[in-house]
């Protein structure tokens, strides 16, 4: 039975094989993940942006790190050395000679396979006085030629040639292993034991442990746990949260503790420099000795973060650690926003204890608007804009021009705005203009169905209501546009205008053209009786913004103005003295015109012709019953298709660069999108973060109906995390109808009584049937 025969690689040639695929199952990978992108777009890319960005502090920054870091020559050193070690072993590997030849005594003896035994003979006795060493010939040669003739005129040594290959019947099978024999040597166990030990004894586990200790420390969106349970515990405690307690909160997470995180520091000169922010800033809680608001990382990163928003100038120490606490402020604060959310959900579902107050989480938004711009809550928007400062907002809320938003300022005339803004010059002035153009303008249509349901515009309690956003995000550059497109005419047109308004002023009756009073009121009158005659049309059935029809509130407030027209018509009458023959003419004539059309329509109703129109009336009917259904179905049809789509496809974030003068990093451009009840202060849907809107993007808002009927008053409100002053609030009325009750009897259960006996008649038949076919059989 054949065996197993493990050989280590003695000359060390196969060795190269393994150390080339090795060395290249690392440097390709590397290369397409590791080598630096072309440096030429990210410095076009920081170039397209310099006219409207050039001042912010992030692009200073980037184009400074651009143009210091050494990271990139690095990588590619490291990477080209990678490269020359690969190529340098392959090389090594195609000047390998090929050790292993397979035995074939055939060719040893120069002989076709399956040649005769006298053949062979005859073929050995002519090699052997060539090469017997007796007639100088070659002893290894000579011997190989024996062992081949021996081989091929055995004739058990010729049959397993035949069958194995090989003269000696089946060999063991051989393993060849790429690694040098001295691994496996006696004298060096000892030191390869060490080596194998120290590797997967003690750097692995260290490494892997390292690792599952850090991660575990984070949640999904890198937050230390500790700060989530943090958060959890005074949003609990406090469910109306002021911005100077959120700040406290905000500014006591664990990422600012030097314990926990390495990057935050404690300088020796904190001592000295933090207490003279806070004497300039003024009182900031420094007293407060509820922990952990009293510890020395949370004071001082509570005080570099209002020195941020008051804009202040910190020394170059301080600075630094301000990047870094401004620069960690919006994830906490969306984490924030997170817990608020949970811990509303829980509060709905389970009750027990309040849940954080509509005030609190808006209070989280705004401080993150406040961060990213560098702004306090009662400075004006407007300070977001380059070149503008405290002094120069009295030329903005003045009488004359009152701007006092970023729209009062796009809405005025261009004539109007360089005015207002005299104290700038050419220049800047034309750089605000780029910003505040670049800035985003959003525009909110909602959709409020009930999808999965067969009267999806009607809301009953307790239902799944989807409210459908559809965001489309333009420039403040196209608001400007429409504002050119909608200046005044031109001086012709206004020519013109102005003369059509002389003619129709000469055109109206003078004082002393008055007719009589009696003559007023006849004229009245006349008007009042006419338009009662004229039929008033029924207004189409149409759809409120929730969906309910409002055809017959139509009708019978169209039914009431028409009673109420009769009324003061008959009341005008009475009080008038006898009109004209004339007009007693028109209305006898109108009269017996009402009659002939009467008789008229009545000899035309005959019962044939109403049945007719009836069963026209009715096929209409069914025709845009089914149209809807279908249409319905289609959009049923396309909603579930983009929901498809938007699962399996992932959008980047990069939507927009924000305009920011004092934040330390790129940020792009992102919203919330919440529905609530701004008079209950209560969150109606969580708030969904919008980080994918580049132009448009459709958004879907779930929240149950309440459980009880009546008409309810919410709001769908959109907010920048990024932006003052550009927040959108939406009206957003549901009515709600009570459920329909479950119906145990469906109709097309009912099957009438004929039908059953009919079909108890058919099967007694069958069986009658098949008893006469077993007759016949038999």
């Amino acid at each position: 039975m054949a065996g197993q025969q493990f050989q280590y690689d003695d000359s060390g040639n196969t060795f190269f094989y393994f150390l080339t695929s090795f060395v290249g199952l690392i440097v390709i990978p590397a290369t397409y993940y590791l080598w630096p992108r072309d440096q030429n777009a990210e410095q076009l890319r920081l170039k397209s942006l310099r006219r409207v960005h050039g001042r912010c502090l992030w692009y200073r920054l980037r184009l400074m790190k651009s143009q210091q870091s050494i990271v990139p020559t690095l990588k590619k050193a490291a990477l080209l050395f990678g490269w020359a070690v690969f190529l340098l072993l392959a090389y090594k590997v195609s000047k390998l000679d090929r050790e292993y030849q397979e035995y074939n005594p055939y060719e040893v003896l120069s002989l076709d396979p399956g040649a005769s035994v006298s053949e062979i003979k005859k073929q050995y006795r002519v090699l052997s006085l060539k090469f017997h060493p007796d007639k100088g010939g070659d002893e290894a040669t000579f011997m190989r030629i024996a062992k081949a003739y021996a081989a091929l005129t055995n004739e058990q040594s010729r049959k397993n040639m035949e069958l194995w290959g090989n003269p000696d019947g089946p060999g063991a099978t051989s393993f060849g292993i790429a690694l040098p024999a001295w691994i496996v040597d006696s004298k060096n166990s000892m030191l390869v034991l060490l080596v194998y030990g120290l590797a997967f004894m003690v750097i692995l586990p260290v490494v892997v442990g390292t690792w599952w200790y850090r991660s575990i420390r984070y949640s999904g969106d890198q937050i230390l746990i500790n700060t989530t349970q943090l958060f959890m515990h005074f949003m609990y405690k406090t469910p109306n949260m002021n911005m100077k307690r959120l700040a406290m909160v905000l500014t006591a997470a664990f990422e600012f503790d030097p314990r926990s995180n390495k990057e935050a520091t404690i300088r020796p000169t904190d001592n000295i420099e933090v207490p003279q922010l806070i004497r300039e800033l003024g009182n900031i809680n420094v007293k407060k000795k509820e922990p952990p608001f009293c510890y020395p990382y949370s004071l001082k990163a509570r005080v570099l973060v209002l020195a941020h928003l008051a804009r202040m100038d910190v020394s170059e120490e301080l600075d630094e650690d301000q990047r870094f606490v401004v620069r960690k402020s919006p994830p906490l604060l969306q984490e924030m926003i997170n817990v608020g959310c949970q811990l509303t959900m829980m509060a709905n579902s389970r009750g027990g204890f309040h849940a954080p107050r509509l005030v609190t989480i808006e209070n989280c938004m705004k401080l993150t608007q406040m961060c990213v711009q560098g702004l306090q809550e009662s400075k004006s928007p407007l300070l977001q804009l380059p070149h503008f400062e405290e002094e120069h907002l009295r030329y903005c809320i003045s009488k004359k021009y009152k701007v006092r938003s970023l729209q009062d300022l796009v809405s005025l005339k261009d004539s109007d705005r360089r005015s207002m803004l005299r104290f700038l010059g050419e220049e800047k002035y034309d750089e605000v203009m780029s910003v505040l153009g670049s800035f985003p303008h959003i525009t909110m249509d909602t959709k409020l169905q009930v999808l999965d349901d067969e009267d999806s515009n009607n809301i009953t309690a307790g239902s799944i209501v989807t409210v459908t956003v559809t965001l489309t995000r333009k420039r403040m550059v196209d608001m400007f546009e429409k504002e050119q497109d909608s200046t005044p005419c031109t001086g012709e047109e206004v020519a013109t205008t102005e003369e059509a308004q002389a003619d129709a002023s000469k055109a109206k009756t003078k004082v002393w053209q008055n007719k009589s009073k009696g003559a007023k009121k006849t004229a009245k009158s006349k008007k009042k009786k006419l338009t009662k005659k004229k039929p008033t049309p029924v207004p189409a059935k149409t759809k409120q913004a929730n969906g309910n029809v409002a055809g017959n509130e139509v009708v019978a407030a169209a039914a009431v103005t028409a009673a109420a027209a009769a009324v003061t018509a008959a009341a005008a009458a009475a009080t008038t003295p006898a009109a004209p023959a004339a007009v007693k003419e028109e209305e006898d004539e109108a009269s017996d015109k009402g009659s002939e059309s009467d008789e008229g329509e009545a000899t035309k109703d005959s019962p044939s012709e109403r049945d007719e129109d009836s069963d026209k009336q009715s096929d209409t009917e069914v025709d845009e019953i089914a149209g809807d259904d279908e249409e319905e179905w289609e959009a049923l049809q396309q909603s579930i298709q983009r929901r498809e789509r938007a699962l399996l496809e992932t959008k980047s974030k990069v939507t927009h660069p924000v305009y920011s003068l004092y934040f330390p990093e790129e940020k792009q451009e992102w919203w919330w999108l919440y529905i609530a009840d701004r008079r209950d202060q209560t969150l109606v849907s969580v708030p969904y973060h919008v980080c994918t809107l580049q132009d448009t993007e459709e958004v879907e808002l779930k929240f149950p109906a309440p459980s009880k009927t009546g008409n309810y008053q919410y709001s769908v409100i959109l907010r920048s995390d990024s932006y003052l002053g550009l927040d959108q609030i939406k009206p957003l009325k549901l009515e709600v109808h009570e459920a329909k009750a479950m119906m145990d009897n469906h109709p097309q259960w009912d099957i009438p009584d004929t039908e059953e006996e009919d079909e108890e008649q058919e099967d007694s038949d069958g069986i009658e049937e098949s008893e006469d076919d077993d007759e016949d059989n038999d």
